[in-house]
């Protein structure tokens, strides 16, 4: 099918280059992964990827002393309890949950 339609867009200047950059290392020019981009939300009937705010269960530096202090505590008493995973595993639910 011959390329004919134009698509203008407005982005920041910083992450067109960046982009750009990756894109020609890859040795994709940028029109093709735009192209490409609006075939996988073709094929998943929305965006490629998970829209969301991350996830950050404790913010350490909002806490207070009583809450970081009764943070510890809880870990402590799952540590005691046995309720604690091995850090490889812990490292490999972390990169699984950024592989999706």
């Amino acid at each position: 099918m011959a390329k004919s339609a134009n698509l203008y867009a407005r982005i920041e200047p910083e992450i067109k280059e960046q982009a750009e950059s990756i894109l020609s290392e890859l040795g994709i020019p940028a029109s093709n992964a735009i192209n490409m981009f609006y075939k996988q939300i073709i094929l998943q009937r929305g965006l490629p990827f998970e829209v969301k705010l991350p996830q950050h269960p404790l913010d350490v530096g909002n806490m207070t002393e009583e809450q970081f202090n009764a943070e510890l505590e809880k870990g402590y008493a799952d540590m005691k309890a046995g309720r604690t995973i091995s850090a490889k595993q812990a490292f490999a639910d972390i990169r699984g949950s950024y592989k999706k």
